[in-house]
């Protein structure tokens, strides 16, 4: 039995219970005060105490405030304002010091000049150490920017008054040299300053160039110069002191390598031979050491970086000695065999980055000597579309005559034998990518997270680079073997491989196509040659798709793209002549055709298939040319091909390549529409064939829907077209008789299934009267035939309301519309003609205001009206 207390008990508790919550709040907001109050920065006064036995007690000598007492913050000078002026102050004083030593100097003695400018100069340079003893730290700052400037002030006096006669060059070799020591002497010996040491590095990159063109040095003494200072640039940013100095000296030591590797990478490239390469090479191998030794120690970004540029040094000194000894067109393959002797950098021990450096070195060099041969390949590949304007000219005779391009082949000659050898290179590495994986495995471990000083996090994580177990989800092998990527997101070493031979089969094609052109091989060797590498390429994307080994698909889809692109230009390169013509398209055909009987299901199938039907397309339009035929009368011909495809199309049914190859098909009829154009009998025939066709895919139920619609439309078509062909003015004595049967079956259709399309049972023998005598009545000039035509287009679009046949309402409320207006047509132009030309914009504009007005109402009666067309049958 549960007890229930009285209610005056249940009040008197939960009044107590209340009071409760009341205290603990206001217990609560109090903390919430003293802790926003401890958070805020201390007022100049004590410190309040905090005693924990009495929260929200004030502090010592404070009086209590009230709860969620924010107190004011003390007013102070922003540093913004002192900065101004600080900037001002020190602006001002360096134009005043520039303009003393530019117009009243000459007006002073030798003594008061050299007493102004040491007193001020001394001055500007000892106030500093003042100030900052003082903690004037800006201010310091300020007249150090002025003893800069007065500096490089006195050293223009010096040289204007006491050495006028001394080369200008030399002089500021000398004086940057000077200053340079001064500023670093300066900066360390005052600390804090930051802006001395930043400016003797500045200064310090001009002595040695300075010097070099003061005393007429050769073009490489000039750039050993640039190099040495560089260098000490690199010591700077290595070692120096505060990080404006190594910000200064990695910016100033970037540009001086940079300056330098020009010089040498220009000397070495102009050499007359072998002897003359030789010291530019000594300049770029002493730079490329400069690089990795900047390299050793230095953060990924920049180890890679200080390696990329010691490869390219070493390319450039290497591959320059015997490139000066060849012949212009050659040198590319000295440079390329230097690069790719880079790839070593795997088994050195230089860092894991910097060898990586390296290798992207060596990739830009590869990369820069296939680029050199794209000129060439575009030539071969796009001439042959210049034979469009002049089918079967006649066989040209050489393969260089047949492409039409005026490049200096004999520069391209090494270019073939470029895309041979990094081809041969790839398809190595996708033959034995395993050893590969094995050989690159030290780099790779070198520059993981795990080696070195990055094991113990490793380890700590379970990663397999250090020994302990792997992550739940992540397989131990390495990413370059084949397994699992890792932590950070790499490509597979499948996907890799993939590359690597998809690179080979395309340099392997392109390295064949350009030999072609650059022996210039007689014209039907080149067409037989594309011809069987077509082939060649047919054969490893069949042999691909087939195969169902990982990280294959790149290697045929690359090689069915490419051997796409080499038939198109085998096919344009054939045009020259008639016999090359047939024989190159007959075995595409047969090449393509036996491609998609041998490849596996799939993409690669339908479009092997698709390429054949076009082959077998292109091979009827030239039947048609060889006999003698004008377009219009070859355009029969060319439905040999779509009639195949529609009993290909019923031979695979539900293949999924049929489909592609009936739509090729379809495209074709297309073109054979096209041609037959001129001609209006060859294009009823050509039409009234297409709807034969389209009949015969309608006999698939799978086609239905879409071809027996399109077959219906081609005949009505073919029929109107050779009513028009034979100029026939009453087109009604033609199509009456074909509409009264066909509505009479479509009313027996209707009576045997009520749920049949009006479109289906109707639209068919509507169609076949009134779109034809329509468009005569459009041209007629006298009024029976639209009249006739307008009372049966009303007729028919009675019934079709009254019985709710959509077909009927369409159709004639169209052709009553459109045979409404060609006759009001003349009296809209002249009433249009009379009216003011202000009428007709202000009566658009009132009709729009009209619709925008009601324009919900509008809405709404457009849905039932379409709700209402589409209840109809």
């Amino acid at each position: 039995m549960e007890h229930v207390p009285p209610p005056a008990e249940e009040l008197a508790r939960l009044d107590r219970e209340l009071a409760e919550l009341d205290a603990r709040r206001a217990q609560l907001l109090t903390r919430r005060a003293w802790l926003l109050a401890a958070l805020r920065p201390p007022a100049p006064t004590a410190a309040p105490g905090w005693n924990p036995s009495a929260w929200g007690a004030p502090a010592a000598g404070r009086p209590a405030q009230p709860w969620g007492y924010v107190p004011p913050k003390q007013p102070s000078a922003p540093r913004s304002a002192q900065n101004v002026l600080l900037t001002l102050g020190g602006l001002l004083l360096t134009v005043a010091a520039i303009a003393f030593t530019l117009v009243s100097w000459g007006s002073m003695g030798i003594g008061g000049r050299s007493a102004v400018l040491a007193a001020v100069t001394v001055g500007a340079l000892a106030a500093p150490a003042v100030l900052l003893r003082r903690g004037l730290t800006a201010t310091a700052e300020a007249l150090t920017a002025l003893a800069l400037v007065l500096t490089l002030l006195d050293a223009y006096a010096v040289h204007a008054v006491a050495a006028p006669d001394t080369d200008g060059l030399g002089f500021t070799a000398v004086a940057a040299a000077v200053l340079a020591a001064l500023w670093t002497a300066y900066g360390l010996a005052l600390g804090k300053l930051h802006l001395p040491l930043p400016a003797a590095v500045v200064l310090a990159q001009w002595p040695l160039l300075f010097g070099a063109w003061a005393a007429g040095a050769p073009a490489l003494v000039v750039g050993w110069a640039l190099l040495a200072t560089a260098v000490l640039d690199g010591v700077i940013a290595r070692w120096g002191k505060g990080t404006g100095a190594r910000v200064t000296a990695c910016v100033g030591g970037s540009v001086m390598a940079f300056s330098a590797l020009m010089v040498g990478l220009t000397l070495s490239v102009t050499a007359s031979g072998p002897l003359g390469a030789l010291a530019p090479g000594v300049l770029l191998l002493t730079a490329a050491a400069a690089a990795l030794a900047g390299a050793w120690r230095a953060p990924r970004g920049f180890a890679r970086a200080g390696g990329a540029v010691a490869g390219l040094a070493v390319v450039a000194a290497v591959g320059g000695v015997p490139a000066a000894a060849v012949p212009e067109g050659w040198r590319v393959l000295a440079y390329l065999l230097a690069g790719l002797a880079l790839t070593a950098a795997v088994r050195t021990r230089l860092p894991g980055n910097a060898a990586i450096g390296v290798l992207v070195a060596s990739a830009a060099v590869v990369a820069g000597a296939l680029a050199g041969a794209v000129p060439g390949l575009a030539a071969v590949l796009l001439g042959p579309v210049t034979l469009l304007s002049d089918v079967w000219a006649g066989s040209p005779e050489g393969f260089r005559s047949a492409v039409g391009s005026t490049l200096p082949w004999s520069e391209l000659a090494a270019a073939p034998v470029v895309l041979a050898l990094v081809a041969g290179l790839l398809g190595a590495a996708y033959r034995w990518w395993p050893s590969l994986a094995r050989i690159a495995a030290p780099l790779i471990a070198r520059e993981e997270p795990g080696s070195g000083a990055g094991r113990a996090g490793a380890q700590a994580t379970g990663t397999p680079e250090a020994g302990g177990a792997a992550a739940p989800g992540v397989s131990g092998a390495p990413w370059y073997a084949g397994g699992a990527p890792a932590a950070r997101r790499r490509p597979s070493g499948a996907a890799l491989r993939g590359a690597a031979g998809a690179g080979a089969a395309v340099l392997g094609w392109g390295a064949l196509l350009l030999a072609g052109a650059v022996l210039d091989v007689p014209y039907a060797v080149a067409v037989a040659g594309e011809t069987v590498l077509v082939a060649g390429l047919l054969a490893l994307a069949v042999g691909g798709t087939r195969s169902g080994r990982d990280g294959s698909a790149a290697v045929p889809v690359t090689a069915l793209v490419v051997a796409l692109a080499a038939a198109v230009s085998t096919g344009l390169l054939s045009l020259a002549s008639e016999g090359a013509s047939y024989a190159v398209f007959g075995a595409l055909t047969a090449l393509f055709a036996g491609a998609a009987v041998r490849a596996g299901a799939g993409v690669p199938r339908a479009v092997f298939a698709v390429a054949a039907t076009v082959g077998g397309t292109v091979l009827s339009g030239f039947a048609g040319r060889s006999l003698g035929l004008s377009p219009h009368e070859a355009a029969p011909l060319v439905l040999l091909v779509p009639a195949l495809t529609v009993l290909f199309g019923a031979r695979l049914r539900r293949n999924p390549a049929a489909l592609p190859v009936e739509l090729t098909g379809a495209l074709g009829a297309l073109v054979a529409v096209a041609l037959a154009v001129p001609d209006a009998p060859f294009l009823a025939l050509v039409l009234a064939l297409c709807g034969v066709l389209a009949a015969g895919a309608a006999v698939r139920p799978e086609r239905r829907p879409v071809a027996g619609y399109l077959a219906a439309a081609l005949f009505v078509l073919a029929t109107w077209v050779r009513l028009a062909a034979s100029e026939v003015s009453f087109p009604e004595a033609y199509t009456l008789p074909v509409t009264v049967p066909a509505l009479v079956v479509g009313f027996l259709r209707r009576r045997k299934d009520p749920e049949a399309s009006s479109w289906t049972a109707y639209g068919p023998g509507l169609a076949a009267t009134l779109l034809p005598s329509l468009a005569v009545a459009w041209t007629d000039p006298d009024w029976q035939r639209p009249l006739l035509l307008g009372v049966a287009a009303l007729v028919i679009t009675l019934l079709g309301a009254r019985y709710r046949l959509q077909a009927l309402l369409l159709l004639g409320g169209s052709v009553l519309a459109l045979d409404g207006l060609h006759e009001l047509a003349p009296y809209v132009v002249q009433v249009a003609g009379a009216l003011p030309r202000w009428l007709p914009p202000a009566l658009a504009g009132l009709l729009l205001l009209v619709v925008g007005a009601t324009y919900e109402q509008r809405l709404r009666d457009a849905r039932r009206l379409k709700d209402a067309l589409g209840r109809m049958r």
